[in-house]
């Protein structure tokens, strides 16, 4: 069974639509803990740059918009789309909170058996505290970020883009045509 041309190319949209996608969203999460490590060198008088420290937050950020987008096709979050778009970006930010937070612990504890621990050990030492000093910063980092993607979901991506990148008069006259 041979794909049509009309399928290869709606393929190739869905595609597109999901690297923007993911380029986004890692976009937002690098410029955020970029500037969260930057921070913490600052903060802790480490003046010398440490690629390292900025490789590793890229790094978070890269799994982290991985997370997110399985979340997103496992339709995690969706019930309170039918609210108010700051109770449905609350309830999205709470939830893939909680699911990254959830992959942290549980990535650290995989590192640990794998690092030969057992699995009493490998989870009695995980310092939780830190975990949920990082997840408030995930949270609030979460928040703006479904908020926006709330904004787009109800305007639709073509208003949307057109209201968030274009000038405010060429904005007007495309929202007043319709498109």
């Amino acid at each position: 069974m041979t794909k049509t041309a009309a399928q290869k190319s709606d393929l190739k949209q869905k595609a597109m639509h999901e690297l923007r996608e993911m380029f986004e969203l890692f976009a937002y999460l690098a410029f955020f803990f970029v500037a969260l490590a930057v921070y913490d060198m600052l903060l802790l008088k480490r003046y010398n740059v440490e690629y390292l420290t900025i490789a590793f937050a890229l790094i978070n950020a890269a799994v982290i918009t991985k997370v997110i987008m399985i979340g997103e096709y496992a339709k995690l979050g969706k019930r309170y789309e039918h609210k108010p778009l700051l109770i449905s970006a609350m309830w999205k930010a709470f939830v893939f909170g909680w699911l990254v937070f959830a992959f942290h612990v549980l990535e650290e504890i995989i590192k640990r058996l794998i690092h030969g621990a057992d699995m009493a050990k490998a989870t009695g030492d995980i310092r939780y505290e830190q975990f949920a000093a990082r997840a408030i910063v995930v949270f609030c980092v979460f928040v703006p970020l479904f908020a926006f993607r709330e904004f787009r979901r109800v305007l639709g991506e073509e208003t949307f883009y057109t209201v968030l990148f274009r000038s405010e008069a060429a904005g007007r006259s495309d929202l007043s045509k319709g498109t």
